[in-house]
């Protein structure tokens, strides 16, 4: 217990804590539609619009917020009108492609640049340890309104993923709330990634949600388990990284995914 007298083991908990439940919520959707590298593409795409503005010489922190949230919400819009007609064009593959090329520029534009190796490791990792009081306040204010937004428009959201058809022969304009879910999923995003970088959001988002899934098909269910295992797995995480002195966004994937494993092995087990 000694280490949560640290203030900085503090601010990672608490940050944790508002990172796993939003990211519950919107996993718990994003493994129903099963477009299962949306927030990894999104998160992506924040992360080169952090690049273009670093390159641009931009060094004001809201500046800096503002193009990523831009260049995400680009994605989202892309990935919203992705679902073409043409079924032998998945949406995935749109997603894919999207990823590859954020992926992609960021590294061209940091190649010949001196800090550019430590920029995309702080992009990729993050660092939950490092978290200032104002970004924690920012993020709990910015997902409480979001928070409220998907509570409002739940039923249209579930509506559209359960069953897009269905929902589409019900009236629902499903590439207008498609654009709405997408787009404040970018602001979570744009968000989340500045604090605990890409793959700990895209870890947060899917390994609970899956790990859920593995235990029960009730969507109010699914949630809270999603919801508890997000949250433990952060927790024993920071725990474990300030103990061992390991990078704290690493240690919490890799709990996450044994939390996963040791889930599966005991669904397995219990069916015999």
């Amino acid at each position: 217990m000694g280490l949560f007298s640290y203030d900085f083991v503090q601010l990672a908990v608490l940050a944790a804590i508002i990172l796993a439940g939003i990211h519950a919520y919107l996993g718990y959707h994003v493994v129903s539609r099963g477009v299962i590298f949306v927030d990894l593409s999104l998160a992506q795409a924040s992360a080169l619009g952090a690049t273009v503005a670093f390159c641009a010489g931009i060094r004001s922190e809201i500046v800096i917020y503002l193009v990523s949230l831009l260049f995400t919400l680009t994605a989202a819009l892309v990935i919203s009108l992705a679902r073409t007609r043409d079924e032998r064009i998945p949406q995935e593959a749109f997603i894919g492609i999207l990823y590859a090329t954020a992926t992609a520029v960021p590294l061209l534009l940091l190649s010949h640049h001196a800090e550019g190796a430590e920029l995309v490791h702080h992009m990729i990792a993050g660092s939950l340890l490092t978290v200032a009081p104002h970004e924690l306040v920012k993020i709990a204010v910015l997902y409480s309104l979001l928070g409220a937004f998907f509570y409002c428009y739940r039923k249209r959201f579930d509506a559209i993923s359960r069953d897009r058809d269905r929902a589409k022969a019900d009236g629902i304009n499903v590439v207008w709330w498609d654009f709405l879910f997408y787009a404040a999923f970018a602001l979570v995003v744009t968000s989340s990634v500045a604090i605990a970088g890409v793959l700990l959001v895209f870890a947060l988002l899917v390994i609970p949600p899956v790990t859920a899934l593995l235990v029960t098909t009730h969507a109010a269910k699914r949630l809270a388990f999603g919801w508890t295992i997000g949250v433990a797995g952060a927790l024993v995480g920071i725990v474990l990284s300030v103990s061992m002195d390991f990078p704290a966004g690493p240690t919490v994937i890799s709990t996450l995914a044994l939390m996963l494993l040791v889930v599966a092995l005991g669904r397995r087990l219990a069916r015999r």
